[in-house]
């Protein structure tokens, strides 16, 4: 039995060691593998944290409009544009924005789809139960939310990814909170290789998976120095053209000036504004004008030396910080090149764009004492530059800073006068050819500032364009115009004059007018909307379509100021209009060069030709009256046959004081012929 004992127990003994040893490799497998998951979990999480925070700072540093978005659930096209461009960034492919309340404000998915923010704040969150609580959490001074998930059997989704809450901050507030999504196939990937070695080499299995994992480690982290240094960048710099942005311009203006304070070098601003690239969006297309950006920055890099920076502000705005300035010769030679080397043709898709600049300069010191200054008044010399023709460079000018210190002060009261309602109406009337039978009246703004006095429209009507308030400027006087029109007799019309601005109006113009006519009670065809042939000479296409749209309504449309444009007779046969008005210039010439008289006659016969009526503006002698009669023209307005009035002294059946039967009556002597701005 002893014997038996000995012969089995060492047996017994290495079965049992075999056991054991079998069981502390299974349990340190064990250990190590949820020790490996539990830390790739925590890489995963720290590291689509670190992204969803940078990618949120980053959004709001870029994006402007994003406090406006998560207050109002109103999406402009500005702020479309931009997150259009921030959707895919890196390792994020879609984020959802909520704002302070849990309400959920944009899903990245719609923006391609052109769906609106939501605006209703009851809207169901799309199975974000959760997201409530994580935004208030947020919002009150938690910690932000991490979690993993699995896009298994979702088209839309990677393999693994990582949804994060993170609050989004302006000016040290929290104003809503992006929900992100952080693609994190790769990490899993590399982090499941290494479980497949581990398993595949169970000798030596911890010293391999310590290596393993040091590997993991190191390379995760290298990657997350690289994610950072890429969101870094990209926080500094602008995404388009990969010049620096505004904030990181300022900074680089700030250091500058600090250096020069102690010493160092001096250094000037150059901004530079491209001339025509309005145009080029609209000829060209979006695409072509990102082109043109790019081309731009790399045009301008090529003239800058060691030290000196570019910015791009926004839009088609740019700025050089030029380092090592010792005089103005020095900004001059490089402003100079500048306009020449943008000046020269762009290539895109074979097209030759020509887009040009205007720059404006100012030297720190000399100049101005500030950063803010001397941005200030390098923008001051570009203005000047473009205002003198484009397509140069300017330094800064004291008294044309003045003139748009005036100019930014009557905006504003401009902006006042319109929430008051002190813009008002004048009416000039319309006659038939015999220059006594009313056809009715044009609608002019008049505006009596508190100070100036009465303001031009040539003056107030282009800074309204300027500023942005000629969409709402123009539909006031076109609700206006039809109001005080169906109160008058029939079949008296009223005329209005619109602005290319209202035709990219974010309200249709079509649905803008049928409104208008809708609350006045008017009938279309009394309503003539006139435009300027400038309207067609950009986004021809669309202002066509726009105007055959409000044609069908019943509308009558008018071309003003015929004849002074470079390409009047292109669009004759392009729309039907109903009448053409002629430029008052061809009538105040019209006794003073017989060549007037046959330019006149010209544009009278091919308009009747082709069924189109002929107005002429600027009547104010009796002369003019009868010969513009006898060269077959329709209608006629002017001062002879009476003033812009305010309604209330509109009288309908009243002829006008002095109707000349010959050029010669004596009765007309002491009418006042002065001009009018219309």
């Amino acid at each position: 039995m002893a014997s038996t004992n000995k012969t089995v127990d060492p047996a017994l003994r290495r079965a049992a060691r075999r056991v054991t040893w079998a069981l502390g490799l299974l349990a340190a497998v064990a250990v190590g593998w949820l020790l490996i998951a539990r830390a790739s979990g925590t890489l995963l999480t720290r590291s689509a944290e670190a992204t969803a925070m940078g990618y949120a700072r980053y959004v709001s540093d870029v994006t402007p409009g994003l406090p406006a978005l998560f207050d109002t659930h109103v999406l402009s096209p500005e702020v479309r544009d931009q997150l259009k461009r921030l959707t895919r960034l890196g390792e994020v492919f879609r984020f959802k924005l909520f704002d302070r309340e849990g309400r959920l404000v944009l899903v990245s998915d719609d923006l391609d789809r052109d769906v609106k923010a939501p605006t209703d704040a009851g809207q169901s969150l799309g199975g974000h139960h959760g997201a409530n609580s994580h935004v208030r959490t947020i919002v009150l001074g938690g910690a932000n939310f991490i979690e993993i998930k699995s896009g298994q059997g979702k088209a839309d989704r990677p393999e693994t990814y990582v949804e994060a809450y993170v609050p989004m901050i302006t000016a040290g507030r929290v104003i809503g909170v992006v929900e992100v999504y952080v693609d994190q196939t790769a990490a899993a990937a590399r982090i499941q290789t290494a479980f497949v070695q581990v398993s595949a080499v169970v000798g030596g299995l911890l010293i391999v998976f310590g290596v393993a994992l040091g590997v993991q480690v190191r390379s995760r982290f290298a990657e997350r120095r690289k994610a950072a240094e890429r969101m870094r960048f990209l926080a500094e710099h602008d995404v388009l053209s990969g010049a620096l942005n505004r904030a990181s311009f300022q900074d680089a203006l700030q250091c500058a000036a600090w250096r020069t304070e102690q010493g160092g070098p001096g250094f000037a601003v150059l901004c530079i504004d491209l001339d025509r690239f309005k145009e080029v969006n609209d000829t060209y297309g979006h695409g072509a004008g990102d082109a043109v950006l790019r081309e731009v920055t790399d045009r301008l890099r090529s003239l800058l030396r060691h030290g000196d920076l570019i910015a791009r502000l926004g839009g088609d705005e740019f700025a050089v910080l030029q380092s090592a300035v010792q005089n103005a010769g020095d900004v001059e030679r490089l402003a100079s090149r500048i306009v020449h080397a943008l000046g020269e043709p762009l290539e895109f898709s074979g097209q030759r764009i020509l887009c040009g600049a205007s720059v404006g300069a100012a030297r720190f010191g000399a100049d101005a004492d500030t950063v803010s200054e001397l941005l200030h008044k390098a923008d001051v010399a570009m203005y000047r530059a473009k205002s003198g023709g484009r397509g140069r460079y300017s330094f800064y000018d004291a008294e044309l800073d003045k003139q748009l210190a005036e100019r930014r002060n009557l905006a504003v009261d401009l902006r006042r006068a319109i929430a008051d309602d002190a813009v008002s109406l004048h009416f000039q009337p319309l006659y038939a050819a015999d220059g006594s039978n009313l056809l009715g009246y044009e609608a002019l703004m008049r505006w009596t500032h508190p100070t100036r006095g009465a303001v031009p429209p040539a003056e107030f009507i282009p800074l309204a364009e300027e500023v942005g308030h000629i969409e709402i400027l123009g539909e006031w006087a076109l609700r206006r115009a039809c109001a005080e029109a169906a109160k008058w007799p029939a079949p008296l019309s009223v005329s209005v004059n619109l602005s290319a601005a209202q035709f990219r109006g974010r309200t249709s113009l079509v649905q803008v007018v049928a409104q208008a006519l809708d609350a006045a009670g008017l009938p279309a065809n009394r309503l003539t909307l006139e435009i300027t042939e400038s309207l067609l000479m950009t986004n021809t296409e669309a202002s066509l379509k726009t105007l055959e749209a409000l044609a069908a309504m019943g509308v009558q449309i008018a071309m003003d100021d015929f004849g002074t444009g470079y390409s009047s007779l292109a669009y004759l046969w392009r729309f039907r209009f109903d009448k053409v008005k002629i430029d008052r210039a061809f009538t105040q010439d019209l006794d003073k060069d017989n060549r007037v008289a046959l330019i006149v006659r010209s544009i009278v016969t091919l308009a009747h030709s082709m069924g189109i009526r002929v107005n002429a503006e600027g009547v104010e002698t009796a002369p003019q009256l009868d010969r513009l009669r006898r060269l077959g023209c329709d209608e006629m307005q002017g001062f002879l046959l009476g003033r812009p009035q305010p309604v209330e002294r509109l009288v309908h059946d009243e002829p006008p004081g002095v109707v000349p039967s010959t050029p010669t009556s004596p009765e007309l002597k002491d009418i006042n012929t002065a001009p009018m701005v219309f």
